[in-house]
């Protein structure tokens, strides 16, 4: 009779534990199918790539100064916000270079999210949204979609 308390007690605990887990990843993160907590927010884990080449790196980091505010961190998206970038819907065969390209430079009405229409991007070339997508490719290939 004792051990039997004994063990409804430590089972109490850990589902107690568990419970008290569950909270505050909800609090501070979704998680995915596969139980990876995403950042606040976000839609997709993003793998990163091994390594960039020096076109991709610039991209990262024009990335980083114009697009992370809306796209999330790495392209994953932002709840409420803006679509991950790193998503099958944005494969090259189906949204190609000057898909991307097009929208940086004249903005572009919904059709695939609920998130509104995306504004022109103020401040942007041609060869710096080019720079973009050579890093947004290179997250979607180390994350299987080509």
């Amino acid at each position: 009779m004792r051990w039997a308390a004994i063990f409804f007690a430590l089972v109490a605990i850990a589902a107690a534990g568990w419970y008290f887990k569950q909270q505050t990843d909800s609090q501070t993160g979704t998680r995915t199918e596969e139980g990876r907590v995403l950042p606040a927010g976000a839609f997709a884990t993003v793998k990163l790539p091994s390594s960039l080449t020096e076109q991709e790196q610039i991209g990262a980091s024009a990335y980083d100064a114009v697009c992370a505010a809306c796209h999330g961190l790495n392209g994953q998206g932002q709840d409420g916000v803006a679509p991950p970038l790193v998503h099958k819907i944005y494969e090259p065969s189906h949204h190609g270079d000057m898909a991307f390209v097009l929208a940086a430079q004249n903005g572009v009405r919904a059709h695939h999210w609920k998130f509104g229409n995306m504004p022109a991007v103020e401040g942007v070339t041609r060869s710096d949204i080019l720079d973009i997508v050579s890093y947004i490719r290179a997250l979607q290939r180390a994350n299987g979609i080509y």
